[in-house]
């Protein structure tokens, strides 16, 4: 019983890694673009905002 222990253990490290392996590398460009549209958005706006205020 004790030798089926010491194989399970480095059976459920390695699914482990995969399953870390897996979520480390997700695309996380998605939400990258909508961000950045948004903080373009947000530089319009404040360049808007301070181009008509005349002399400060």
């Amino acid at each position: 019983m004790g030798v089926l222990v010491w194989l399970i253990i480095p059976l459920i490290a390695a699914g482990a890694a995969v399953v870390y392996t897996t979520w480390a590398a997700r695309d996380r460009r998605a939400g990258d673009v909508a961000e950045v549209a948004g903080y373009e958005r947000f530089r319009e706006a404040m360049q808007r905002s301070h181009s008509g205020s005349g002399s400060v």
